[in-house]
């Protein structure tokens, strides 16, 4: 079944790198890995990946938004494929809780927000969002961000 994507190109990403599996406690508002956004996806762009967290091929994927609808957690979103800054994190603890749980938690320090120069990232419930249509994909709250929540999908930025 092929598809021509529509312009903008849009494409699901899924807010959790699953390093919230590292510790002890799992994170509760990270993936669970229960396969329904794969199940339901019928593009198969979604698979499950080493971590057990739901990965999507942003060339296959469509942007239906299926799979954000039957997630469980709420964590996977749509966006613009032309913005590769991504918040990889759906954390909403802070600080330390979050710290306890996953290596790479958001921990809704600001620093993001305080580096923005578009204005384009807010704290919001103890998690970086980003809102895409004002961001320049300059990627510096990728470079601020203490704990690598925020990441360049193309893996340019560090």
């Amino acid at each position: 079944m092929a598809f021509q994507k529509k312009f903008p190109y849009r494409s699901a990403y899924v807010a959790c790198q699953g390093t919230c599996r590292d510790g002890q406690q799992q994170c509760e508002y990270g993936c669970i890995g229960c396969e329904k956004c794969v199940e339901n996806c019928r593009f198969d762009a979604i698979s499950i990946g080493e971590g057990g967290v739901a990965v999507i091929d942003s060339e296959t994927c469509i942007a239906c938004g299926k799979c954000v609808r039957v997630c469980p957690q709420q964590i996977i979103h749509i966006h613009e494929c032309g913005n590769f800054i991504v918040v990889k994190c759906s954390n909403k603890e802070k600080g330390k809780a979050a710290k306890d749980v996953c290596s790479s938690s958001c921990i809704g320090c600001g620093m993001c927000e305080k580096t923005c120069t578009a204005q384009a990232v807010r704290v919001i419930e103890n998690c970086a969002v980003i809102r895409e249509d004002e961001c320049l994909s300059c990627g510096m709250c990728v470079v601020k961000c203490p704990r690598n929540a925020i990441v360049d999908t193309r893996g340019i930025i560090y």
